[in-house]
């Protein structure tokens, strides 16, 4: 798919963008070797609920580092036919591991202080009809604590519908049979139906992620049941 000059110019500012050897590579590499061989079961759930054309944002729960394995196998280029083009901290586009993933399609933004150029390269993604994961936690929550949602994703999605972009976001909810997942155990990801932005300002921006967090809890509380968990109460 060709890359518009607009998103390329950004892009090359920021990161590498898809390399077609290295996405290749690794969507083999995670996809047919390492999670068959390091979870028994891979459940998806709520496959259907995933955008197949525009702007996606998927809003997944983060609850392990082996999230960012599970959503490209569930809603990557071989379900959706589009890559997952991940949002992540500067600190993870650093060394090794950051070599690998400014050639697989992420983008880092400043969590503090996030810089002009990362949220018009997002919008110019959403612009260009693909798919952005964006973790709205903003960290890691292995204890099962109430979701709480940082402002990020809500306002980029106001941004985006202000320039007249459709944006769809899913709600994603992640769940492994043990807290800190184990070789062999069971690893469920599931997809709630698309919500949209349609209002603008801060009032609208915390109903929309009132509303996602239940809706994220509600995916999460599915994929916990899938691998033979509980779950706590929103």
């Amino acid at each position: 798919m060709a890359v518009p000059l607009s998103v390329e110019i950004r892009e090359n500012n920021l990161c590498l963008g898809v390399d077609p050897f290295w996405s290749s590579l690794a969507m083999v590499a995670t996809q047919d070797l390492v999670l068959p061989n390091y979870f028994r079961e891979r459940l998806v759930i709520g496959r259907e609920n995933l955008p197949k054309s525009g702007a996606v944002v998927l809003a997944p729960t983060h609850r392990a580092r082996w999230d960012g394995l599970m959503l490209p196998m569930a809603a990557g280029r071989r379900v959706t036919g589009r890559d997952c083009r991940f949002m992540v901290t500067l600190s993870e586009m650093t060394g090794l591991q950051g070599w690998f993933l400014n050639r697989l399609g992420c983008f880092p933004v400043d969590q503090v202080r996030p810089s002009m150029a990362t949220l018009r390269y997002a919008i110019d993604l959403m612009v260009d009809g693909q798919q952005l994961v964006v973790f709205p936690e903003g960290h890691i929550n292995r204890e099962q604590e109430p979701i709480r949602l940082e402002q990020g994703l809500a306002r980029l999605a106001q941004l985006a519908n202000r320039k007249g972009v459709d944006v769809q976001v899913v709600p994603v909810g992640l769940a492994y049979s043990e807290v800190m997942p184990k070789l062999f155990g069971k690893a469920a990801i599931c997809f709630f139906e698309p919500m949209q932005v349609v209002d603008t300002g801060r009032e609208a921006a915390e109903r929309f992620n009132c509303e996602l967090s239940q809706r994220m809890h509600a995916a999460e509380q599915a994929a916990l049941k899938a691998v033979g968990r509980s779950v706590k109460a929103a």
